[in-house]
């Protein structure tokens, strides 16, 4: 089992920045993929950002050169730098983690006002 925990999530006006943790803890595997997905109301959830030591950094087109994906040296917390925010990425942020398994976090909110 691996266990997420999310934090950084709030209220920001348009242009503004914020950014979001996620750590791991419990049976962590080396070889994983960490990432972020959103979930909008009314709308299905979709990807924002993965990173992994196999295949690097992949962004959903919508955030390409405003958000960036980063993990620690240890592994074990990935952060979400969201830059230039739009109302559009007004969502809940959900932490991911991928071995042999999905986890997700319990999500935090993020609110863009226009």
């Amino acid at each position: 089992q691996v266990q997420l925990v999310e934090s950084g999530g709030g209220f920001v006006q348009a242009g503004g920045s914020l950014r979001l943790s996620c750590s791991a803890s419990g049976k962590i595997l080396g070889f994983n993929v960490m990432g972020w997905y959103r979930q909008a109301p009314g709308k299905r959830r979709e990807l924002v950002a993965t990173i992994s030591s196999v295949s690097g950094t992949n962004y959903a087109d919508s955030v390409k050169g405003r958000f960036t994906i980063s993990k620690d040296r240890a592994g074990l917390t990935v952060y979400l730098q969201m830059n230039s925010l739009k109302f559009e990425d007004t969502a809940v942020y959900y932490c991911y983690y991928r071995d042999c398994n999905d986890f997700w976090g319990q999500g935090t909110q993020v609110t863009v006002s226009s």
